[in-house]
């Protein structure tokens, strides 16, 4: 593991948090999805398949309803 990988998963959870104080769901969606892409890069580097799986399914599930049309 490298020296700074820890603070990469610090990171993705402090955007995360943040995401939820957000009164906007287009802003939460927006904080989580860089959140979900630092926990993506994390679990790359501690070699974790779940934690990669999980927040790329997040991710796209964000993208879908951040790319839909809004009535």
């Amino acid at each position: 593991m490298q020296e700074y990988t820890p603070y990469i998963g610090y990171l993705a959870s402090a955007l995360v948090l943040i995401s939820f104080l957000m009164k906007k769901i287009t802003y939460l969606r927006v904080i989580n999805s860089f959140g979900c892409a630092f926990f993506i890069i994390y679990g790359t580097l501690i070699s974790s398949v779940p934690v990669i799986i999980t927040n790329v399914a997040i991710v796209l599930v964000n993208l879908y309803y951040l790319t839909q049309k809004k009535e």
